[in-house]
């Protein structure tokens, strides 16, 4: 990860909504090892660099997946 687990859980508020990859519903707040697990390194990385961008002048950022997937990164 670019970014320390630490930084980015003192920073974020991680919610993950919709359907996971076991075709059940989720609808949790997930720290950053949550998110690794549901989505995977690149990804994660990708969505991060996308929040951080997006703090400053945003409340939260939504990054969507086409499998049903929503994660949401709300600033703290």
């Amino acid at each position: 990860m670019v970014n320390s687990s630490k930084t980015i859980n003192r920073n974020f508020l991680i919610k993950a909504s919709g359907i996971n990859s076991e075709g059940k519903r989720i609808n949790t707040l997930v720290g950053v090892s949550g998110l690794l697990a549901l989505i995977g390194e690149d990804l994660a990385d990708k969505f991060v660099t996308r929040a951080i961008k997006a703090s400053f002048n945003n409340d939260s950022c939504c990054c969507k997946l086409r499998r049903g997937l929503r994660i949401t990164f709300y600033n703290k």
